[in-house]
């Protein structure tokens, strides 16, 4: 589903990725761990075709990403992956609702397709009642379910998730950790998940442990 291929990138002097191989298969949770600085959000952006590496491959659903032009690489990510980040990054001004259908509407979609759409997410991640409410007036977690339910809008095939649960309390962070493994069950998605927290990390199926701008253990 995922292959990367001899992946390296470099901010100016510094070396943050120091030759990535990995692949990951479709319906699979792949953890990322290490410590700060290891390199895992820069890999992270790399495989959500956000930023190119200096040389390397990426493949997903057997297309070589970075041998294609912007305008399709930007297409082709709106349709196949989803982004969860830890700060959830909803825009203040919109309700929950108008959130996860913008994502809808970017990707050109009908409009009556992305609605109908969103409502049925809101309502199965279990905030539906709270759709007409802008973030600034959802808790915590309310805001993190509308963040995953704005990444599922247009049905990826790949979820990429940044720290989801870093600006979580322990319940919320519990719940989040279910869902995943919930959506792959009921969607077959894939999801490649970077984390500290350590029990999210070991309900993967697979734990990938980076140091050094390196993977030690796959």
């Amino acid at each position: 589903m995922l292959i990367a291929k001899n992946i390296y990138k470099s901010y100016g002097e510094l070396q943050v990725l120091k030759g990535i191989d990995l692949e990951i298969k479709k319906g699979e949770i792949v953890s990322i761990v290490g410590a700060s600085g290891a390199g895992k959000s820069t890999l992270l952006h790399i495989l959500g075709t956000l930023d190119r590496p200096d040389t390397g491959d990426l493949i997903i659903n057997e297309s070589n990403l970075f041998s294609i032009r912007s305008k399709d690489l930007a297409a082709f990510r709106n349709k196949h992956i989803g982004f969860i980040f830890q700060f959830h990054n909803l825009l203040p001004e919109f309700t929950a609702f108008e959130n996860v259908c913008l994502a809808g509407y970017l990707g050109k979609r009908e409009k009556e397709q992305v609605e109908k759409r969103g409502k049925e997410l809101l309502d199965f991640l279990g905030v539906s009642h709270r759709s007409d409410h802008k973030p600034s007036e959802l808790s915590g977690g309310e805001q993190q379910r509308t963040a995953v339910a704005r990444a599922l809008i247009n049905s990826p095939a790949l979820v990429l998730a940044d720290e989801p649960t870093g600006n979580l309390d322990s319940q919320n962070a519990e719940e989040l950790h279910k869902l995943f493994f919930k959506l792959r069950d009921t969607l077959n998605q894939t999801f490649v998940i970077v984390t500290h927290n350590e029990k999210l990390a070991n309900m993967a199926d697979r734990k990938l442990e980076m140091k050094d701008g390196k993977i030690l253990t796959a």
